[in-house]
């Protein structure tokens, strides 16, 4: 299944994932990223769960930091939005007190909140 990534209007990075997410996928979507910023371009990242999701697929390829290394710092703020039963989950997922950028949990009905708190 996997995500998508997409800038809006406002210059925020929105992540959609949805079904079983593969690491090839998220690779795919953090490249994507990526490719669309300047050179000295940081980001902000809305993740949106979407109500089929149902997690990551796969193993021992989840282990690898590579891209938290190379490119944490360039994100500013991460804004998770999804149902509550994700929420320990995606913080852990998303390295929320590891980095630098401070990521926040949002409820679905809170998806106006999360965009205001990422500007």
């Amino acid at each position: 299944m996997g995500a998508t990534i997409q800038r809006d209007r406002s210059g925020i990075w929105v992540v959609r994932v949805y079904g079983a997410l593969r690491k090839e996928e998220l690779d795919a979507v953090q490249a994507a990223g990526l490719n669309g910023m300047g050179e000295d371009e940081n980001a902000r990242v809305l993740i949106r769960i979407e109500d089929d999701f149902c997690g990551w697929v796969g193993g021992e390829e989840w282990n690898d930091m590579t891209f938290f290394v190379e490119h944490g710092d360039r994100i500013e703020k991460i804004a998770i939005v999804g149902n509550p039963e994700w929420e320990t989950k995606m913080l852990m997922f998303t390295g929320a007190g590891l980095r630098r950028a401070p990521v926040r949990y949002f409820p679905l009905a809170q998806l106006a909140e999360a965009k205001a708190w990422l500007r």
